[in-house]
């Protein structure tokens, strides 16, 4: 029964692991980047929720929620500020730019919060025994291995369904494609960004609730390690292949916003271009066949 309550434990703990590697796999799928202040986005959202259910008093999901829209926010702001900037430089530049907003999240931290170990109350408290008490499991561990899967199911579902999914893989197929398209790319690698924070203010609530404790270098090596799990599974293995009769199109009017067109409209279109194009080509065939006869009336 050890050995059994010690693999709870570990899935529990790799299940953090996996939505720390969702964050990364995302941004690196889509933007091919690599954001080494993940792990320290992990660390902000656990302060967030720290303040909000130890000073301000908010139920839990409350201050879950909480850390959740902070993170974000700050993942929008990063991306905006440190990297967008950075669309078309070297690779190493944008390395060392997420080096540097890495460690500027940490002095931050160190500044505001100071350099001393806070305990964190998990969200949820509380054991279930099984097997006649034999077995002990956390209900911590079963809500992280529970949140996991939904998140994983959720975002698959969500890359694969939904529009922004769409714009998504087109944009990790190829930017300048997408863009040509009528995709914001910009907006698109925001959007990934964004997704990416939330995943990180969820897994660390629930690191900081497995490991009791917080403080401003909490999100490092979980950070490391994700990343190592990351590249192992196959990270930027987000499904990007988009068909060909689904690929999105999108405009943009003035005052609207974005709009994709069905398979139909699209081949409809399509049809009207051929047919413009038959009606080109066939000018110079009539031409060609009257300079024929006149030809042949020469001659004879």
């Amino acid at each position: 029964m050890e050995f059994l309550s010690y693999l709870i434990s570990g899935i529990s703990l790799g299940s953090v692991y996996a939505i720390i590697a969702l964050g990364y796999t995302m941004v690196y799928g889509i933007a091919k980047m690599l954001n080494f202040a993940h792990g320290d986005v992990i660390m902000v959202g656990g302060y967030i929720s720290f303040c909000a259910m130890f000073y301000l008093h908010l139920p839990n999901v409350v201050a879950v929620l909480l850390a959740v829209v902070v993170c974000t926010v700050l993942g929008i702001f990063i991306e905006r500020l440190a990297y967008k900037p950075l669309r078309n430089a070297p690779s190493l530049a944008v390395l060392i730019t997420a080096i540097g907003v890495s460690y500027f999240l940490q002095n931050s931290a160190l500044l505001i919060w100071k350099a001393a170990a806070r305990s964190y109350t998990p969200v949820v408290t509380g054991t279930a025994s099984l097997l006649d008490g034999r077995l002990s499991i956390s209900y911590i561990s079963l809500l992280t291995i529970a949140v996991c899967v939904v998140i994983m199911l959720a975002l698959t579902t969500f890359v694969n369904k939904s529009k922004m999914g769409k714009a998504m893989r087109a944009c990790s197929e190829d930017k300048a494609a997408a863009q040509l398209m009528g995709i914001n790319v910009n907006a698109t690698i925001s959007a990934t960004f964004a997704i990416g924070s939330a995943l990180a203010a969820i897994a660390g609530v629930l690191l900081c609730s497995f490991n009791t404790s917080l403080m401003p270098t909490t999100g490092s090596m979980p950070g490391i390690k994700a990343f190592t799990a990351a590249v192992f599974g196959g990270i930027g293995s987000i499904p990007r292949r988009v068909p060909r009769r689904t690929a999105p199109r999108h405009h943009r009017g003035a005052g609207q916003g974005v709009h994709l067109h069905d398979a139909r409209q699209r081949h409809r279109v399509r049809g009207a271009d051929r047919g413009a194009a038959r009606q080109a080509r066939g000018t110079p065939r009539q031409v060609c066949a009257g300079e024929s006869v006149r030809w042949q009336l020469w001659q004879s």
